[in-house]
């Protein structure tokens, strides 16, 4: 997967090892991995990683295992 250009969030400045990165892939395809994992990476279509987006956005998951 290292051919895909892998782009973190801003505020992962600093924490390298705790990042979700995404790459855009062919079609509608996004890639996901996690930097401290980067040999596992996972598929998604461009409306479920926005559907995910707006619910971590909206505080949907909570925090603390909540």
């Amino acid at each position: 997967m290292s051919r895909f250009e892998w782009q973190k969030s801003s505020f992962s400045e600093g924490h390298t090892e705790a990042c979700v990165e995404v790459a855009t892939g062919p079609g509608a395809t996004r890639w996901m991995r996690e930097s401290a994992e980067p040999e596992v990476v996972m598929g998604v279509s461009v409306g479920a990683l926005g559907g995910l987006v707006r619910v971590v956005k909206s505080g949907g998951f909570g925090r603390g295992g909540g």
